[in-house]
């Protein structure tokens, strides 16, 4: 199943994943859409294809990544050639319209940003790590030098680990928290914790960005969705941005 959100007249798609409607056997089970997971490749292309085809995309035409927790961005304007690796970078930019970015998640924050505009879209990976490291404000640096402006650009952050589910040690906490004191949380327990969304729309409102939304949904509590510190062995659901091929408002 897929939760897809467009933002009305603005040419604006973001859609995120959940478990169910794909074909892979567990402990994967169903949609996965991570190809470096243990899956059998062919279940995740066949995944890749039924999310794609429900989105009303190519599945060819979907830019994915090689994710590695840090802070690299890649700028793109069509999808990687099929012979050729697939970066290590953290953030997707685009600011070609139809091309569709992807981000893989299972307890990491999934972030999707557009300036329908400028026509720029970005997908970015933020974990623990990536926060820290400022993936975010790196993306958001990158759609700048395409033209987009932060009180244009429209973010959501899609299922995650919550605050009241993210145990870390007390010394990871303090170290994140002092470079973004909003990630600082407590588990129900009362354990030390980081709340890595609540820090991602911290910067992203630090950069300008006014209008964000963020999925309720905790990836770990939820049966619905893939949790690497629930189970260890999973897949990964999928964040997808991207602008409609006509012209955007004329605005500025």
């Amino acid at each position: 199943m897929i939760g897809h959100r467009s933002r009305g007249d603005r040419g604006v798609h973001f859609a995120f994943t959940d478990r169910w409607g794909g074909v892979s056997a567990a402990p994967r089970d169903r949609l996965n859409l991570g190809g470096a997971v243990g899956d059998d490749p062919a279940a995740v292309a066949a995944n890749r294809r039924l999310a794609a085809e429900a989105l009303g995309l190519d599945p060819a035409a979907v830019v994915w990544m090689n994710q590695v927790h840090g802070r690299d961005v890649a700028v793109v304007d069509g999808p990687w050639p099929p012979d050729a690796p697939v970066p290590a970078v953290d953030a997707l930019v685009t600011a070609r319209r139809g091309l569709a970015l992807a981000v893989l998640v299972a307890d990491c924050t999934p972030v999707l940003m557009a300036d329908p505009v400028a026509g720029v879209a970005a997908a970015v990976h933020a974990g623990r790590p990536g926060l820290l490291a400022g993936v975010v404000p790196a993306a958001l640096e990158a759609m700048a030098g395409l033209g987009a402006r932060p009180e244009r650009i429209v973010a959501a952050t899609g299922p995650a680990v919550c605050g009241g589910c993210y145990e870390v040690p007390e010394e990871m906490r303090a170290e994140v928290a002092a470079a973004v004191p909003e990630a600082w949380a407590t588990t129900r327990r009362g354990t030390p914790a980081l709340d890595v969304p609540a820090g991602v729309h911290a910067q992203l409102a630090r950069a300008g960005v006014r209008v964000r939304e963020r999925s309720p949904v905790c990836t770990l509590e939820s049966p619905d969705h893939f949790s690497y510190r629930r189970e260890a062995t999973t897949g990964r659901l999928a964040g997808y941005v991207w602008l409609d091929e006509h012209e955007g408002p004329k605005s500025t």
